[in-house]
């Protein structure tokens, strides 16, 4: 465990940029290799880069990242600083992994991955996600 205040990453990803590619898994990033448990969310996001401001509903959320639904996703690659979470809320440094446009398959949107992240927000985190797992249980799903 790393010292509290301590910055790491929870996974390097290549810098490489492809050209009209939207997902990383030409990169050797799948959805096999996710590490953390996804969870549906109610939650609304603030999702700031590179000159965009977007404000949207989290798909569902993860301690490594999280699906951001929006018909305006930034570009593969694009670093992005996200703002969500009732009172106390969180915001991280995250990178857009996979975009998927209108029209394809799934609802249209964009992954997002915690870039860099301290133990304190990484907590914080996690409580929202213990809130939107007992959300869910009361919700009946």
């Amino acid at each position: 465990m790393k010292p509290e205040g301590s910055l790491f990453r929870l996974e390097q990803i290549t810098s490489r940029t492809t050209q009209g590619v939207t997902s990383l898994e030409g990169l050797g990033l799948t959805a096999d290799n996710r590490k953390f448990t996804r969870v549906a969310s109610r939650l609304r996001c603030w999702c700031e880069g590179e000159n965009v401001t977007v404000y949207a509903r989290v798909g569902n959320l993860s301690e490594g990242g999280m699906f951001l639904r929006t018909s305006t996703p930034l570009a593969l690659g694009s670093k992005a600083v996200l703002r969500f979470g009732a009172d106390d809320g969180v915001e991280a440094a995250a990178v857009v992994v996979w975009a998927r446009l209108e029209g394809e398959s799934g609802p249209p949107g964009m992954g997002l991955k915690f870039d860099l992240i301290d133990t304190a927000r990484l907590d914080r985190i996690r409580g929202i996600i213990e809130a939107e797992q007992q959300s869910e249980k009361a919700r009946g799903n």
